[in-house]
């Protein structure tokens, strides 16, 4: 793992984000590039004249100085950080900024979402998750020590997962963690163990990959995915994401998106 990026707003899921990448970056001798966006209105920044030139500068001072003030951590001693700082928000620039530098994961502080809340806002790690092509961390809550030694990944073992799997094999590389790979069975999409078995055979024949794979029954694919995870001891879950959007998300949803809002273990997701 060479580099992380790290998006924050200065709020508490922020940092608990930053102190786990911080785990991260020191473990794999990465380098951690923390990502700051103001905010700033379009419409301020558009407007010609003194007085608004001169908004624009104080604002970016003040959002300069207390990023410099948040930075001063003593968990980040030691380690190379790049502070970076952006005069929008907007969740696809974050993806550039991941892929001009390299970066092996974006890590990102999450509240979750629920009910009304989640179907017409969302929670910004989810919104990143949907355009994001670099794997996404979503960390919810304080984590003490942030160490991995059972990591979960789930997918439905059909051809479009293997980029994905492989991706996480590379996490699980880096963080020198075997990966437990799980197929969850629902009532609604049941398929017999000789169906089951034959599907994850032709995947991992595909992938080239000799693994072994457990197969769960649950009522649903989330639940599934949660319970197993529990009942693993699971530090991480692995999930692949379609990152649907608008109606087709609202339609069709997104496992991947939705593990990552309900879960309290942290959830990485890749991009199908």
């Amino acid at each position: 793992m060479k580099s992380i990026i790290v998006p924050v707003d200065f709020s508490e899921q922020s940092e608990y984000a930053l102190k786990a990448a911080a785990k991260l970056a020191k473990a794999n001798d990465a380098e951690l590039f923390v990502l700051h966006m103001l905010e700033l209105s379009p419409s301020l920044m558009s407007e010609s004249g003194f007085v608004a030139q001169e908004q624009v500068v104080h604002l970016i001072k003040i959002g300069e100085e207390r990023f410099s003030e948040f930075l001063d951590k003593p968990y980040l001693k030691g380690l190379k950080v790049v502070p970076i700082i952006k005069h929008y928000k907007v969740f696809q620039e974050l993806d550039e900024v991941a892929q001009k530098h390299g970066a092996d994961l974006i890590v990102m502080g999450s509240h979750g979402t629920d009910g009304l809340q989640e179907i017409f806002i969302g929670s910004n790690t989810e919104r990143v998750v949907r355009t994001s092509t670099v794997p996404v961390l979503g960390i919810k809550g304080d984590i003490e020590k942030f160490t991995v030694d059972q990591f979960v990944f789930a997918c439905d073992f059909k051809e479009e997962n293997i980029k994905s799997l492989k991706r996480a094999l590379e996490i699980a590389d880096m963080l020198d963690v075997k990966l437990h790979l799980v197929y969850i069975n629902t009532p609604d999409d049941f398929l017999s163990t000789e169906d089951a078995n034959h599907r994850i055979s032709k995947f991992l024949n595909l992938a080239q990959l000799g693994m072994e794979v457990e197969i769960y029954n649950d009522y649903t694919v989330e639940k599934g995915i949660l319970n197993y995870s529990e009942t693993m001891g699971a530090d991480l879950i692995g999930i692949p994401t379609h990152g649907r959007r608008g109606l087709t998300h609202f339609f069709m949803g997104s496992i991947g998106e939705d593990v990552a809002n309900h879960s309290n273990i942290p959830v990485v997701t890749f991009k199908i």
